[in-house]
């Protein structure tokens, strides 16, 4: 076993535990288990089931990552506070003024990264389990997790349209393969186009628009589908089935996530505005934990900046200039 493997081991017993389990399930309904659909039904199991565990820590990251958009400009107030301000009680005083907007907000800047780095290993190992299912079938790798040899030339056995699931665009001579391959390639491009163009267009406000970091995400826009293009040819068809449904979730999931919960100021957010007033409803959104956070804040800075009213405050006078009067 190599390190990475080793690094992999609980997921990897994961993820085959679910696919087998899937294997098993529809071989009971009556499917067969060398049947290429009894495979393909399985892997869509695996994807959907990982991505619906995943489902609450993503809804979790959207709201935190909505609630930091929305206390942005209080959180530009504070930075231009303590601008020009290095010392250490000064950098403090920032530290605990920000964390304190954000505890107020019930915001969590690192909770953006948290699904992401959660779903990784499962995603890694699963890429792990798919792609070495040929070698496991012919007897070069070891057999990972649940995922018997004798599942692994089961599999290896199968087929979708006449194309085996093991077989790839670039190794192998099945023009069957070839041509499932490019459709699924195609497939997987579109969505992650789809995907992409419908955030920065439908969820992402002017000014967030015509900043330097989505200028950034529109070029790759446009780069991943030919990274997908370019790497797809050499995964297997199983792999990118998994690749393709994983997409199409992640499409559907977007989708619903920019109608209900759009980020403030966007194009989606006034669709539905527009969407809660046909039908009589408050558009409420997510909320902050706090939700008279920003009516408080912006109070209080009226009240520090009014003038004063008492009259001019009278200098004091030295003891020599008493003296001189």
């Amino acid at each position: 076993m190599g390190i990475f493997d080793a690094i992999l081991f609980p997921f990897i017993w994961f993820d085959s535990a679910i696919l087998v389990g899937f294997e098993w399930l529809l071989t009971r309904l009556g499917m067969s288990d060398t049947s290429g659909w009894t495979w393909v039904l399985a892997i869509i199991g695996l994807v959907v089931t990982l991505r619906a565990l995943l489902t609450p820590l993503m809804i979790r990251q959207i709201k935190s990552q909505r609630r930091l958009q929305m206390v942005q400009p209080e959180l530009a107030k504070i930075q231009k506070k303590y601008k020009n301000k290095k010392d250490q009680a000064s950098q403090k005083a920032f530290q605990e003024e920000t964390f304190a907007l954000y505890r107020e907000a019930g915001a969590n800047p690192f909770s953006a990264c948290l699904p992401i780095l959660i779903q990784m290993p499962f995603f890694f190992a699963l890429f792990r389990l798919l792609n070495s299912a040929a070698a496991v079938s012919a007897g070069t790798a070891d057999p990972l997790g649940l995922f018997s040899r004798d599942l692994a030339t089961k599999m290896a056995e199968s087929h979708i349209f006449d194309a085996q699931l093991v077989s790839t665009f670039l190794h192998h001579d099945d023009l069957s393969a070839k041509i499932l391959a490019v459709v699924l390639i195609l497939i997987m491009s579109a969505t992650q186009f789809i995907t992409s163009h419908q955030l920065m267009r439908q969820n992402m406000s002017e000014e967030a628009l015509n900043s330097p970091m989505a200028r950034q995400q529109q070029m790759l826009i446009y780069v991943l589908p030919i990274v997908f293009a370019v790497s797809g040819v050499n995964f297997p068809i199983a792999l990118l089935i998994y690749w393709t449904v994983s997409n199409l979730w992640t499409m559907g999931q977007q989708f619903f996530v920019i109608r209900n919960m759009p980020a403030p100021g966007s194009p989606a957010e006034q669709k539905y505005r527009e969407r809660m007033a046909r039908k009589g409803r408050e558009a409420t959104g997510i909320q902050l934990k706090n939700p008279n956070l920003l009516a408080e804040r912006e109070a209080a800075g009226e009240a520090g900046a009014a003038p004063r009213t008492g009259g001019q405050r009278v200098q004091p006078k030295s003891k020599k200039r008493a003296k001189k009067r």
